[in-house]
């Protein structure tokens, strides 16, 4: 269960001004400099990178995410945006190119993206808030339907570190 000073703090407006354009550019740098072991944001969620193509540039696009790893393998990511207005483009590439790869403690593999449903994410409600403590606020701040996906690996999940329930 996440600390309830960290859930006051991640919804306060003045971390909602700044966190979305330092928090993923910190975590995807120390990423890059411990060669994919660490990523700060994982001190207070489970975080993963999760690496797309974008959708218009056909670039690679990394992104730390927050996110749920259930035991099957399959992780739960919530497109929340830190409760902005707008979808992250992160989704939107997924939307359209399924294919990804997901990174974690240093390990890697290949997944395919899916989108829930409305009822999907009722009865995944638990894995949503797992992933994202603060879900709710951010629903009602962003205005918007937040998009959630499961994203089954397509290789082996990495042994390691085993799968929470």
């Amino acid at each position: 269960m996440t600390h309830p000073v960290l859930v006051r703090l991640a919804t306060s407006r003045a971390v909602l001004r700044v966190a979305p354009h330092v928090l993923p550019r910190w975590d995807l740098f120390v990423h890059r400099l411990t060669g994919g072991r660490l990523l700060p944001s994982r001190i207070a969620l489970d975080t993963i990178v999760l690496s797309t193509t974008g959708h218009r540039s056909g670039a690679p696009r990394s992104t730390p995410l927050a996110a749920h790893r259930a035991a099957d393998g399959t992780w739960l990511v919530v497109g929340s945006n830190f409760g902005r207005s707008h979808h992250p483009a992160w989704s939107t590439n997924l939307l359209l190119r399924p294919h990804a790869t997901v990174t974690a403690e240093g390990r890697s593999w290949q997944v395919t993206a899916r989108l829930l449903t409305a009822r999907e994410k009722e009865r995944q409600r638990d894995r949503v808030l797992l992933a994202v403590p603060f879900y709710d606020v951010y629903a009602a701040r962003s205005g918007r339907d937040i998009r959630v996906f499961c994203l089954t690996p397509v290789t082996a999940a990495p042994a390691g570190r085993p799968a929470r329930a």
